[in-house]
């Protein structure tokens, strides 16, 4: 299913401004006052270009920190890691495999009960899929993450 995945040109030409600047620029938005900082439905988090799935609702967790934060990405072949030293940082940055996304960073400071890991994930960069919205939208085989036990 993944050579359904690319960087679409036609969706990076319909990015707001913010959308283009963080994912294509490698920018970081406002901490507090993005999309889905203090979302809490259930579904995935797609990248906004590809639409590659990243990140499941169950793997969110509230940081504190301002962004979007996960304890590990959905696939973990959707996501590259790459050293930033960036801003006078060192920092590890975290893009979309296939649609080339700047994302965000992964910084070694999660919840210890999960992975330790703290994704930390532009709100600009992701699209939201409802779990109602799985099967219409391609996303059937991730149904059962959401499943009761």
């Amino acid at each position: 299913m993944t050579e359904n995945y690319k960087k679409n040109p036609d969706k990076i030409a319909k990015l707001t401004k913010e959308q283009h600047r963080v994912t294509q620029e490698n920018g970081t938005e406002q901490p507090f006052s993005n999309e889905f900082n203090d979302h809490n439905s259930q579904g995935l988090y797609v990248d906004i270009v590809s639409g590659e799935p990243l990140f499941s609702s169950n793997d969110k967790f509230d940081s504190g920190c301002g962004w979007p934060s996960f304890t590990q990405p959905l696939e973990t072949n959707n996501i590259i890691e790459e050293f930033d030293d960036s801003h006078g940082m060192r920092r590890t940055e975290v893009r979309s495999k296939y649609g080339d996304s700047h994302l965000g960073h992964v910084f070694p400071d999660g919840p210890k009960e999960a992975t330790g890991l703290r994704y930390c994930i532009n709100s600009s960069a992701l699209e939201f899929i409802p779990l109602t919205q799985l099967e219409q939208r391609g996303y059937t085989s991730y149904l059962a993450l959401f499943e009761k036990e």
